[in-house]
């Protein structure tokens, strides 16, 4: 088996290495002291695609494989695990779950701005005395 990845993969990872290393590592030990939230960072990580990478076209993602969107995340976690699991929780715990389980209404209302990045998904959860 060849587990070289493919010129799109390597594309990928090279540039959401270079964009990681270049605008979240100056910043990232400055947001985890000050306890910041990075909305400048998340809205560049929209306008690069990242934030809808294995949603389909059709409801505005960038239809790819989860490759592709594993490559990012991990690529992100190199740098900023706060970042990344920004990016991982929209994607895996907020988007997919209207992706995979929701009616046609659902997804064209939800979809395009949450694959945009336009609108940034979240979960609630909580711990026993918390």
């Amino acid at each position: 088996m060849n587990f070289d990845l493919s010129e799109e993969h390597e594309l990928l990872r090279r540039t959401v290495r270079e964009f990681a290393e270049q605008r979240i590592a100056p910043v990232a030990e400055e947001l985890d002291r000050e306890h910041r939230f990075p909305y400048e960072i998340v809205a560049e990580l929209a306008e690069l695609g990242l934030m809808g990478i294995p949603i389909p076209e059709e409801y505005g993602g960038g239809g790819g494989d989860t490759l592709s969107y594993t490559l990012a995340i991990e690529e992100l976690t190199r740098i900023d695990s706060s970042v990344a699991i920004t990016v991982a929780a929209h994607t895996s715990l907020g988007t997919m779950p209207i992706f995979l389980f929701g009616n046609e209404e659902q997804k064209r209302e939800w979809l395009p701005e949450l694959a945009s990045g336009e609108k940034l998904a979240a979960f609630g959860l909580t711990e026993p005395d918390a």
